[in-house]
């Protein structure tokens, strides 16, 4: 029995001993958390998207306590918001523009032809697997909203030709859509950035109308017609050099296909004045090929 007692009496103390190691090892290395972090991250819209490159608000509001980053950095909270962040950390806003996810793609259904009749999951990613998709043009849109579905914010609304609209108010340009998308249709590019090429599509000619109505034939009128060292042509498509500030849409003009296209803030598109005008609105009859 004398044994039993001894025993308890050392395991007793020592788990005295430890807790009071732990105690004061705790106390000794304790590090006090900086109370402006809670009170940024209160400021800040806790949707935790990841698009200032941290993993949430909580860590970007310690990365903004440390300096690390400014609060222009955050794409989703308003001007104000990242002004009153600003003023209370006593930094600068940080000249930082919203990113949004822009589709380089305007082949819908009712422009674009399929070769086959696809049978399978309601995926973009699965689809894609078969022999790149059904659509004749292999850089299309597939038009099963894998984007949409990973957004969750809402921001993406497939049309009723099956091509995702992103709305710019609620894009947080968090990236999970560019992932998402097997044809890397999507990109993030600044809101600014309103002279756009909607198609990817790399062949040349008009036979490539056969294929889809809209695509980019690289006929290089939006080159001519642009002001100096706004765009280029490479592989086949108007590549436009933003820093030659294109507020313009002088470019878009000639553009018989209407590949090239002014992205409004309202999330409608402006097409040139020669660009043909859509008039059909049903999905194309498969051409087998």
């Amino acid at each position: 029995m004398s044994h039993i007692v001894t025993a308890i009496t050392f395991m007793a103390g020592l788990t005295l001993a430890l807790a009071l190691i732990l105690i004061f090892v705790n106390r000794k290395f304790f590090v006090k958390e900086d109370k402006r972090i809670q009170h940024i991250e209160d400021m800040l819209p806790h949707t935790n998207c990841g698009a200032c490159g941290y993993p949430g608000c909580r860590a970007f509001a310690e990365a903004l306590v440390k300096q690390e980053v400014l609060p222009g950095k955050c794409n989703v909270s308003s001007a104000t918001d990242i002004e009153n962040i600003a003023n209370y950390l006593d930094v600068d806003t940080g000249n930082i523009e919203k990113l949004v996810a822009r589709l380089a793609c305007a082949g819908g259904n009712n422009v674009a032809r399929y070769r086959a009749e696809y049978s399978g999951p309601a995926s973009c990613q699965s689809s894609a697997q078969v022999s790149g998709g059904a659509k004749v043009c292999t850089w299309g849109c597939l038009g099963f909203g894998d984007c949409k579905a990973v957004c969750t914010f809402d921001a993406i609304q497939m049309d009723t030709q099956d091509l995702p609209q992103i709305i710019e108010d609620k894009c947080t340009g968090c990236g999970d859509c560019v992932k998402a998308c097997p044809k890397d249709l999507l990109s993030l590019e600044p809101l600014s950035h309103r002279l756009w090429v909607a198609c990817k599509n790399e062949l040349s000619g008009d036979s490539l109308l056969d294929m889809c109505e809209v695509a980019c034939t690289a006929c290089g009128r939006c080159a001519l017609d642009a002001p100096a060292g706004l765009i280029s042509m490479q592989n086949n498509l108007p590549t436009i050099i933003h820093s030659q500030d294109p507020a313009t849409q002088v470019a878009i003009e000639r553009c018989s296909t209407g590949a090239i296209v002014w992205l409004n803030s309202d999330n409608t598109v402006t097409k040139g004045r020669e660009s043909k005008r859509i008039v059909q609105h049903d999905r194309l009859p498969v051409t087998m090929s």
